[in-house]
């Protein structure tokens, strides 16, 4: 292998146009990899530097709008732990399902090229999941990781899946078609999805192999990929999982975090206040504002309390900090005490 590429710092924002940010991205591989184009909606960049090779799905709009340097996601996978990265990439969600790609990866096969790396993950998100558990049939023994992937789209299989009807044509029955049976190569995969999105749910029950784990992270929403990267979890997913540590166990622990996240919190707020748990949602209350000033759980709060004195419901007796945000709706009390509790989480905090 050769030395690592430092270039990976490289900015590819504020260009004019896909093909510029091409130009740019093959600057940035230098001697160490390349740049090439596969058909009109679909390219391939590669970067050379330790025996582990990540490969990514990923497409140009997600790239801009999760990486303020438009650089791709596995880039900074990359340049933390010194692997060698071959993105795919496409304009807009393809799915890869393009002659061009399968001739691509026919020809890796063919040159041995995965054959030069001790280790070969595959990663993607949505419609690039979907790739990612397809195309790892083109490297034997390697480990996947798919963020809420398509089984297929072919209506004969997942026909109840009416989001991408402008997808019905395409074919998911030739080469490289129905991704969990392209999966009985790798040495692993694990699926990660949102049981709440009941059609994810659906295409990750067909992804049920003796070689793939399924792990449910609820109330993250339809954009798991964004999710876990604003947990800070995602790479650390990765990293265990390349180590052979990663399991049901190291993603629950990994999956604590969410604990703290606002975006969770609120889902499970709605969540429960809909379901009509008062007892929970004081709980839940509770602990975030023990966290931050957040004025949709002081409310939930008090209409909690509101609607058992009306009921006769039980719930846990009035704190003095329930009694402090009544008599100060603007929070500013509350906010002081956050302060001075340095932000602890609670540990009473329900999962």
């Amino acid at each position: 292998m050769q030395d690592a590429p430092r270039s990976f710092d490289m900015p590819l924002c504020n260009l004019s146009g896909r093909e510029a940010w091409l130009d740019q991205a093959e600057e940035v591989a230098g001697e160490n990899g390349y740049v090439e184009r596969l058909g009109a909606r679909h390219a391939a960049i590669f970067i050379e530097d330790k025996p582990t090779l990540l490969v990514t799905f990923e497409t140009h709009q997600r790239i801009e709008a999760l990486s303020h340097d438009a650089r791709p996601l596995g880039w900074d996978m990359a340049r933390g732990l010194g692997w060698s990265h071959l993105c795919l990439v496409s304009d807009g969600d393809t799915w890869f399902r393009d002659p061009a790609v399968y001739g691509y990866f026919d020809r890796l096969m063919d040159d041995g090229f995965f054959e030069n790396f001790e280790q070969v993950l595959f990663y993607g998100a949505g419609p690039c999941g979907y790739a990612a558990a397809a195309f790892s049939v083109a490297a034997p023994g390697a480990k996947v990781l798919a963020l809420s992937p398509q089984a297929s789209l072919d209506p004969r299989v997942a026909e109840w899946d009416d989001r991408y009807r402008h997808m019905r044509r395409t074919s998911f029955s030739d080469r490289y078609g129905y991704a969990p049976d392209m999966l009985d190569a790798a040495a692993e995969a694990f699926i990660l999805y949102d049981p709440e999105n009941d059609l994810d749910a659906m295409h990750a029950a067909l992804f049920t192999r003796p070689n793939v784990t399924l792990f449910r992270m609820r109330y993250m929403g339809p954009q798991l990929e964004a999710g876990l990267i604003r947990l800070q979890i995602l790479f650390p997913i990765l990293a265990q999982l390349s180590a052979g540590k990663l399991d049901r166990t190291a993603l629950a622990a990994l999956y604590r975090a969410r604990r703290n996240d606002g975006g969770y919190q609120f889902k499970l707020l709605q969540k429960l206040t809909a379901a009509a748990r008062p007892y929970l949602t004081v709980l839940l209350a509770r602990s975030v504002l023990e966290q931050r000033n957040a004025r949709p759980f002081r409310k939930a709060l008090d209409a909690a309390y509101k609607s058992a004195e009306a009921d006769g419901t039980h719930l846990p007796a009035r704190t003095q900090t329930d009694a402090d945000d009544q008599a100060d709706p603007t929070g500013a009390a509350h906010v002081d005490q956050v302060k001075r509790t340095h932000d602890t989480p609670d540990a009473s905090h329900p999962r």
